[in-house]
């Protein structure tokens, strides 16, 4: 018997009834569904410093770095569930992966990735997970082509669910390509 596979999603808000934190806690409902082991965590579960090369001379890698990379080697992918800030990613989780990045061999290599994003607005955050995928993949991450921006989502999130039936379909079919990849 194969034992089942095990996914980290991180949810890159910290805000309040963050609606990307909901989407996340339905993607890994969606994932303990298909039978995946799924541990939800956020980005103070790694809190790390401004990254500054002379902080890492003297200390070394920030704990929450390696935090982040030791949970990565004990997963089989990443949901990376990031809201968009200015067409980019959050300052926040950007400063982590720059602080990861500085670990060799990079802990991001080859790691399956689905990326997510809810927004209120037209595009769902898509803008966001663009930049997102160019770092990650500079890293040596395999970011799946299969990506979820779900627009209007103050509307469209349910529970665990979503409002409209083809919301579902495609989450599923995400689902599916990430555990696919892994």
């Amino acid at each position: 018997m194969t034992a089942a596979p095990r996914f980290l999603v991180l949810c890159a808000s910290t805000r309040p009834g963050s609606l990307n934190r909901r989407l996340a806690e339905t993607a890994a409902h969606r994932l303990e569904s298909e039978g995946a082991e799924v541990r939800l965590v956020d980005l103070d579960d790694y809190a790390v410093p401004l990254y500054r090369g002379g902080i890492e001379l003297v200390d070394g890698i920030a704990e929450g770095a390696r935090r982040f990379a030791a949970d990565l080697e004990r997963h089989d992918g990443l949901v990376l569930v990031s809201p968009e800030y200015n067409h980019s990613m959050p300052g926040a989780l950007k400063n982590l992966l720059d602080w990861v990045s500085r670990i060799k061999p990079w802990p991001t290599s080859e790691v399956p990735a689905l990326l997510m994003s809810a927004s209120p607005g037209a595009l769902g955050g898509a803008r966001g997970l663009a930049a997102l995928r160019i770092t990650l993949a500079s890293n040596g991450m395999h970011v799946l082509d299969t990506e979820f921006a779900l627009p209007a989502a103050d509307r469209a999130l349910t529970g665990h669910g979503f409002a409209e039936p083809e919301e579902d379909d495609r989450l599923d079919a995400a689902v599916k390509a990430l555990l696919a990849a892994v």
